[in-house]
C-alpha cells in the first residue's frame, strides 16, 4: 500500500480504536495501521501486570484476533517506524525509505518509555516496560534465575512491576526521587497507604533516594549506586519513570506543541488534515479546570479516538470525557476518576486499615475526583459526582452509611 484514505500511526489503543470507530461509523475509504510494532494490537496495561506475571498469555490480550482487520478491510502495516512528515505532499518517510500518502492522519504514536541518562543505563539487563518486546525480556531474566530486583521509580508501572516481583519471589528495592510514592497523581493519604503495602508485602522502599549509576561487568548490571554512595546489588534493574512523547516528526513538520503535541477540542493539530490522540495529545482538559494535559491513560485513548473518527466522518463532537484510570497491586484494586489537581481538601470514606477505602478531592467545597481501593460502588457512583462537580459537605461524604448516589 503506497496510499490510504486515512493513515494511523500507532497500533495501541488509541490507533487501533480509531480505526475501529471508523468503520463503526461508516467510514468506507482505505484505513492503515502504520506501527514500529511487529505484532497485532493489543493492550497494554497487562504488561506491566497479569502479563509480566505469566498469568495471561499474549493472545489474551490482542485487541482484535487477525481476522477481524481483515473482515474490516483495515491494513496492519507493522514494523515500520515514521521518520518524517510533509504536510505539503502528504506524504509520510519511513525509516525503511517507504513513503505512504494521506488525504487524513491520526497520529497514535504514545510515547517511548524514559531511560535515564546514567552510567550503566544500556547494561542489557536494565529494562522498561512499554510493548510487549521489553516485557518478553524482563520475564527472561526473572525465568532466568533473578532473584534481585531494582525498580527506579514509585509511580503506577514501578509498583505494579515491584507488586509481580514480589509474588514471584524476587527480593525487590524501589527507588523514588521524590518524598512519597504516586506524589504526581494522587494525595498523601494514597501515597502513604501504598508506601505501607509494599513495605508490609516486603519490598524495600527508598524516598527521596537518587540514583548515582547503575554498576555492571561487562554488559551486565549487577546492582545501583546512590546519590550518598551506598550500593545495591541487583540481577536486573527497571526504570519506571514515565514517557517521552513520541512527537518528533510531527514537531518537524511544524506542528505546535512542547510536551506533546498540542490539539482542539476535535484532537486537530495545527497542521491541516493532521490529528493527534493519546499519550501524546497535550489538550485543554475541563475536568483540570482548563489546564493544557497529556493523559495517559486507555480512557483518554479511546475517547480521543472516537471524536477523530467522528470528525472525520463528517460529525464534529468536541472532547469531554470523564478521566478515569486503574491499577492492580497485590490484592488492592484502584480506581480513579477525575483530576485532582488543584485540590484544596481531601476526605477519607472507609478505613484505609481494612484495606477498602475512597479518598475523595474536593476544592472551593466540589468533588474533583476519587481515588477508591478496593471500592468499586464508590468508583461507579463517584463518577457522576465528579461529572457534576457537586457541591457537597465533607461530613456527607465521609458517611459510609449514606451510598454516593443519594448526595447528587
Amino acid at each position: 500500500m503506497n496510499n490510504a484514505d486515512v493513515v494511523i500511526v500507532g497500533s495501541g489503543h488509541g490507533g487501533a480504536q480509531t480505526a475501529i470507530a471508523l468503520r463503526q461509523k461508516g467510514f468506507t475509504g482505505s484505513i492503515a495501521v502504520l506501527t514500529r510494532d511487529k505484532e497485532l494490537p493489543y493492550e497494554r496495561p497487562p504488561l506491566s501486570k497479569d502479563y509480566l506475571a505469566g498469568e495471561k498469555p499474549f493472545e489474551k490480550i490482542l485487541l482484535r484476533p487477525e481476522k477481524f482487520w481483515a473482515d474490516k478491510d483495515i491494513t496492519l502495516l507493522t514494523g515500520h517506524g515514521v521518520t518524517a512528515i510533509d504536510p505539503a505532499t502528504k506524504q509520510i518517510q519511513c525509516g525503511d525509505d517507504r513513503s505512504i500518502g494521506y488525504d487524513k492522519l491520526i497520529w497514535a504514536a504514545g510515547g517511548a518509555a524514559r531511560r535515564l541518562s546514567c552510567q550503566g543505563a544500556d547494561f542489557r539487563n536494565v529494562h522498561t516496560i512499554r510493548d510487549r518486546t521489553d516485557t518478553d525480556r524482563l520475564r527472561g531474566d526473572i525465568e532466568a534465575g533473578a532473584k534481585r530486583a531494582v525498580i527506579v521509580g514509585g509511580g503506577y508501572i514501578g509498583l505494579e512491576a515491584a507488586a509481580v516481583m514480589r509474588k514471584r519471589g524476587l527480593e525487590v528495592t524501589v527507588l523514588e526521587a521524590q518524598d512519597r510514592v504516586l506524589a504526581r497523581v494522587a494525595g498523601q493519604d494514597l501515597s502513604d497507604f501504598y508506601a505501607q503495602e509494599h513495605r508490609a508485602h516486603g519490598v524495600d522502599l527508598r524516598l527521596n533516594a537518587q540514583l548515582d549509576c547503575i554498576i555492571g561487568e561487562g554488559e551486565k548490571a549487577t546492582g545501583v549506586k546512590l546519590a550518598d554512595g551506598e550500593e545495591i546489588p541487583a540481577d536486573l534493574v527497571v526504570f519506571g519513570v514515565g514517557i517521552v512523547p513520541s512527537i518528533g516528526p510531527l514537531i518537524s513538520a511544524g506542528a505546535a506543541g512542547s510536551n506533546g503535541v498540542d490539539v482542539d477540542e476535535y484532537c486537530r493539530t495545527s497542521l491541516p488534515d493532521i490529528y493527534a490522540i493519546g499519550d501524546c495529545a497535550a489538550h485543554a482538559n475541563d475536568f483540570a479546570g482548563g489546564a493544557v494535559v497529556r493523559l495517559e491513560s486507555v480512557q483518554n485513548a479511546n475517547d480521543m479516538a472516537n471524536v477523530a473518527a467522528a470528525a472525520i466522518c463528517g460529525n464534529p463532537k468536541p472532547y469531554h470525557a470523564v478521566p478515569w484510570f486503574w491499577s492492580n497491586q497485590y490484592d488492592l484494586r484502584l480506581q480513579t476518576v477525575g483530576f485532582s489537581l488543584g485540590y484544596d481538601n481531601t476526605v477519607i470514606r472507609g478505613n484505609p486499615a481494612e484495606r477498602s477505602f475512597t479518598v475523595v478531592y474536593m476544592r472551593e467545597g466540589r468533588v474533583l475526583a476519587l481515588d477508591c481501593v478496593n471500592r468499586t460502588k464508590d468508583y461507579a457512583q463517584g463518577r457522576k459526582l465528579v461529572e457534576a462537580k457537586l457541591e457537597v459537605s465533607p461530613e456527607d461524604l465521609a458517611d459510609t452509611d449514606r451510598t454516593l448516589k443519594e448526595l447528587l
